[in-house]
């Protein structure tokens, strides 16, 4: 709020702010305090572990994704975007359990748990043991959980996961996303983003696409 609002205040675009605790209260203090803030819309990352319940994360329990849904909705003024976790046996269970507790629309996914071993200490390479795994590898997992998501939530979605070519984003969106973010991409190629929009451009035109929701959702018809 000190930071980076106002450097992003000085650009014509919605800014997304990214919400994140360890207990519920956590939660709905920064979304309150968000409130009147110059954010646009809030994405709340449900894959932090709920310390209060022996540190499961909130994203992996359909009833807790549906409660802490609700809480944050009745104190937030900006729409709600719940980012589901895709370590879960099945992701349509917390999609419908975001969906009936008032989310506004679903990002998915976030990172799948990995781990990595130093093999000449012997010992983990991360500090916790476990890390996130985002980039390319995680794409095609990330593209069947939006598609079933789709098919189980009339909510928008925002899909994300590997996403680093046009050809990816578009995966995505004839997948069922209405949207899609990229992340690890940019760190190789910052100007990823802007290829991915030129290349769904030339797509659509040279497929005579007018209006990019002819192919949102086209495997599903």
């Amino acid at each position: 709020m000190e930071r980076d609002l106002p450097f992003l205040a000085k650009y014509d675009t919605k800014v997304i702010v990214n919400v994140c605790g360890k207990t519920p209260e956590e939660y709905c203090e920064t979304v309150e305090r968000l409130q009147d803030s110059t954010a646009d819309l809030l994405e709340i990352n449900i894959s932090c572990p709920n310390v209060k319940e022996g540190g499961i994360a909130f994203g992996q329990n359909p009833a807790m994704v549906e409660d802490i849904t609700r809480r944050i909705k009745a104190v937030a003024k900006q729409p709600v975007i719940m980012k589901l976790s895709p370590n879960v046996t099945d992701i349509t269970e917390t999609a419908r359990a975001a969906e009936a507790g008032g989310a506004d629309g679903l990002s998915l996914i976030n990172t799948l748990t990995g781990m990595k071993i130093d093999i000449y200490r012997r010992r983990f390479a991360l500090a916790n043991r476990t890390g996130g795994l985002s980039g390319p590898a995680i794409k095609p997992v990330a593209v069947r959980m939006v598609n079933q998501v789709a098919n189980a939530v009339k909510i928008p979605i925002i899909g994300m996961g590997g996403i680093r070519t046009a050809e990816d984003a578009l995966e995505f969106l004839m997948a069922g996303a209405t949207m899609v973010g990229i992340g690890t991409a940019n760190f190789h190629n910052p100007q990823t983003t802007i290829e991915v929009i030129e290349g769904i451009e030339r797509f659509c035109d040279a497929q005579g696409i007018q209006d990019i929701r002819e192919i949102i959702g086209c495997v599903n018809r």
